[in-house]
């Protein structure tokens, strides 16, 4: 029978460490310093993404914003759709990402000196340093390049009447003949770098650095490891050398014999080769937990309520103790306004398919396939593939003839849920912009990064009826923005759309159609060849815009003048005006093909005519203004 991981509350272990804190030490990773203001592994990773992306795409670092949920998507999918970097996750990530952006050592160790520089102790640390201090924790051991404990443990010792004081011995890589003097004469307390210090000549951080691990350092973390038990903090076990070195350990007679726990917020996301490890080691018979707690501050303040410290260093922690995040407050008494204040771009989706036509092939084919076939037969139908077998909304009579290449056949219906199968979300999402578009002076743009709308410019040689409609429709549009909504950028003479971004999206159990109001502009062919590569060029035609290698968005400047003009007022007009446009129909529904039950499943959409709004959660005589 398989053996579970069992976990702890980090109260818990607080009072089991308490009973003889010297048999076990402790490796923190990069987690432990985040609460310090040092860059964490993944918000380094995120830099070096957003250096790489803007570097692929020739865009400077300062025209994004990698901290923007925005940019974070498209970085995100760039980097999916391309193999510059291992994927989301892996354990190689940040070493070849880091390698990418600064190949050269020195540029490496000079980035992490500038990080490290930003932080100061949390009070983790400092709980730490006092239990170091006080000569109740023997060895610390750290991928952290930072000096933030042995720092905490000088401040602690100075507290101390001189005979008290314990000097750590830190060892880096560079000096590992320090850390095994330790070991062997049981010099202790030691802090022991297993990557390096920011001092240090030698730092580990790319791939080939991060494969072996020192010798010396290795062999005084596998020997520490039969000596004492060992609790992780903030470590991610993405270091591929480490985790090697710590499972050698499994294979000797006394691994960790006083224990081995894991530090996180819960063992459901600990990466693979943690769960693997533990997992070894509890069939191993080692004392194996996960410490379920979030932050090292949070286990520091569990660990200060059980283990005693000498006085001085009591009141230095306790004093710098963070405030509390949960603090008694008096609720406000007067009643809120029950008018909306703050008007959102999107609209409630109160009813939308639950079904769509299942159709068997003698073939599978893969959604842009299928997508592909139709277009060439003329067949007007929203498709996505599952399985063996496709989804389809339209005429089936056309259906089945566009399919018929591939033995298409009519199957009855499938049930789609897009809250758990993203095939299905993709077929609403397809089927939700046609149905927008239809019957009315707008353009469907489907991309893979999001699909948008735009509005229709007149023709040459148009009818003049359906001139006069389109003016019709659009007047309240016009009115809204002040401008036209089609033309020509001026200097450049390349034709712009005013439009939107759609978004299908469940909110609190309910799904919502986003617009996001923005200019598209149309580059001229002949300047698409001197764009980036495919990979970047799809996330410039999400923006509506093609960027050349060296000048950027050409039209970015008019752009942001065109915007610049137009606050609250103005965007609550256009907010108002798109909302009418997307829902105006004579029964509250629209549609994407507008056909009947018996010539095949249409894909119908209710959408609430009013947006949502936020309501002020206080009173304010702001509110009470009358201009």
């Amino acid at each position: 029978m398989t053996k579970s991981i069992p976990t702890m509350t980090s109260r818990a272990f607080a009072t089991a460490f308490a009973l003889r804190p010297n048999l076990v030490n402790w490796f923190l990773g990069a987690g432990a310093s985040a609460a310090s203001g040092i860059p964490t592994g993944y918000a380094m990773i995120r830099d070096f993404k957003a250096k790489i992306f803007c570097s692929h795409n020739d865009i400077s670092r300062r025209e994004i914003d990698a901290g923007d949920q925005v940019w974070i998507d498209r970085m995100d999918d760039f980097f999916r759709r391309t193999s510059v970097l291992p994927p989301d996750g892996d354990p190689n990530e940040y070493a070849a990402a880091f390698e990418m952006v600064y190949p050269q050592e020195r540029h490496r160790r000079q980035y992490i000196e500038d990080a490290v520089r930003k932080g100061t102790p949390c009070y983790g640390h400092k709980v730490l340093g006092a239990l170091m201090a006080a000569r109740k924790v023997d060895c610390v051991f750290t991928t952290n390049f930072d000096p933030l404990i042995e720092d905490t443990v000088l401040a602690a010792n100075a507290l101390l009447q001189v005979a008290d004081q314990t000097r750590p011995t830190v060892a880096a890589i560079d000096s590992g003949e320090r850390a095994m003097r330790c070991l062997k004469e049981s010099g202790w307390p030691l802090v022991a770098k297993l990557h390096g210090d920011y001092q240090s000549v030698r730092i580990k951080n790319t791939g080939s650095e991060l494969e072996k691990q020192d010798e010396t350092m290795r062999h005084v973390l596998v020997e520490a490891s039969q000596r004492f038990g060992m609790v992780f903090v903030g470590y991610s076990g993405r270091d591929q050398s480490v985790m090697e070195a710590l499972t050698s350990v499994l294979k000797e007679k006394t691994p960790f014999p006083n224990g081995l726990y894991w530090v996180a917020s819960s063992a459901a996301k600990l990466l693979p080769a943690v769960t693997e490890f533990l997992t070894i080691a509890h069939h191993a018979g080692v004392d194996v937990a996960v410490v379920e707690c979030s932050t090292f501050d949070e286990l520091a303040a569990d660990l200060i309520k059980e283990v005693d410290l000498p006085s001085p260093l009591l009141n230095m922690v306790t004093q710098g103790r963070p405030t509390p995040r949960l603090v008694p407050v008096e609720l406000p008494s007067n009643a809120t306004r029950q008018y909306p204040m703050l008007r959102l771009s999107a609209l409630l989706i109160e009813s939308m398919p639950r079904v769509a036509r299942r159709v068997t092939l003698a073939q599978p084919l893969t959604t842009p396939a299928a997508r592909g076939l139709i277009r060439e037969q003329n067949c007007k139908a929203v498709v996505a593939a599952y399985g063996r077998d496709l989804a389809v909304f339209g005429k089936d009579e056309e259906i089945v003839a566009a399919l018929a290449s591939v033995g298409g056949q009519l199957a009855g219906t499938v049930d789609l849920n897009p809250t758990q199968d993203s095939w299905a979300l993709g077929l609403l999402y397809e089927a939700l912009t046609k149905a927008l578009s239809r019957h009315r002076p707008l353009i469907p743009r489907y991309k893979r990064s999001g699909h948008s709308l735009l509005v229709a410019g007149p023709r040459e040689g148009e009818d003049q009826e359906w001139a006069r409609k389109r003016a019709q429709d659009l007047a309240r549009l016009s009115a809204a923005y002040e401008a036209r909504l089609t033309g020509q950028v001026p200097k450049l003479d390349f034709p712009f759309h005013e439009g939107v971004f759609l978004k299908l999206e469940q909110i609190e159990d309910r799904w919502w159609c986003g617009f996001e109001p923005y200019t598209f502009v149309d580059i001229p062919r002949e300047l698409l060849d001197q764009t980036p590569p495919t990979e970047a060029a799809s996330v410039q035609e999400a923006l509506g815009v093609h960027y050349g290698r060296r000048g950027g968005d050409p039209a970015g400047d008019w752009r942001r003048e065109h915007w610049a003009t137009k606050y609250n007022k103005h965007w609550a007009k256009i907010i108002d005006a798109w909302a009418a446009m997307l829902t105006t129909t004579k029964d509250g529904t629209v549609r994407a093909f507008g056909i009947d039950q018996q010539a095949g499943v249409d894909a119908s959409f209710s959408i609430s005519t009013r947006t949502g709004w936020s309501r002020p959660g206080h009173h304010h005589p702001y509110f009470e203004r009358t201009k």
